[in-house]
């Protein structure tokens, strides 16, 4: 019997492609309108602070969207922990899904300069992250042990109860920071930018914190792999 997780579907890896494709078709459609120069980066007021050639205003978002579609896709199949995924398929799919919307919603926006519109760009990327961090958070709590998607640490690694534990907390901390985030972009002021930063980064390592004391207090943790003393017969046939 194969190993291979089953974790998609032919329907949903069609639904994936048609808009990575429809990316590219419309920076084809709109590249000979598009001037030499193009807007592609914004600051946290929604101001464009930098222009790029065409290439990297109409395609590198869309190559970008290709390089992380075959990095999630195949995940699951390099993963030593694959057989995990077919437990946490559903939620795996959301955050594939919310990564290439994400992708796809960022490239709308840009191309709709060439058009001649101006979106608020801080509003389209700080709402775009803020759902995004809402489905991580919502999901969070449902992914299963593997070496790749997650909370890796060594303690989560190594402790099923450190991993269940870390997660759940891990999911309520992506919520409160897509909220966060949420209010960022309605405020749009420096000071609130540099708190979102410090509480994304100082959560971060709380995470990490806690992961290592419920660790600690599991009686049925594990060594990490390859941590384990080598045997006296390997010693012996160095």
């Amino acid at each position: 019997m194969s190993n291979r997780p089953i974790v998609t579907n032919t329907k949903s890896e069609l639904l994936h492609l048609g808009v990575i494709v429809g990316m590219f078709v419309a920076s084809a459609v709109l590249w000979s309108k598009a001037p030499d120069k193009l807007p592609v980066h914004w600051n946290a007021s929604g101001e464009v602070d930098r222009y790029g050639g065409k290439f990297e205003g109409l395609l590198l978002l869309p190559l970008i969207t290709v390089g992380v579609y075959a990095l999630l896709r195949f995940i699951p199949v390099m993963d030593p922990g694959r057989e995990n995924y077919a437990q946490f398929a559903k939620p795996y799919s959301m955050i594939r899904w919310g990564t290439t919307a994400l992708m796809a919603v960022i490239h709308a926006a840009a191309l709709a300069y060439v058009l001649g519109y101006k979106p608020d760009m801080g509003a389209v990327v700080g709402g775009s992250v803020s759902l995004l961090f809402l489905v991580l958070g919502n999901t969070m709590g449902k992914i299963r042990p593997n070496w790749f998607v997650g909370i890796r640490t060594p303690w989560t690694l190594s402790s099923k109860l450190s991993w269940s534990k870390t997660h759940r907390c891990g999911g309520w901390v992506f919520i409160g920071l897509g909220l966060l985030i949420g209010a960022t972009t309605l405020i749009r002021s420096d000071w609130a930018v540099g708190m979102t930063v410090a509480a994304t980064v100082v959560s971060s390592l709380g995470l990490v914190v806690y992961s290592y004391f419920v660790w600690r207090n599991d009686s049925d943790r594990v060594p990490p792999a390859g941590t384990s003393p080598a045997s006296k017969e390997s010693h012996a046939s160095e």
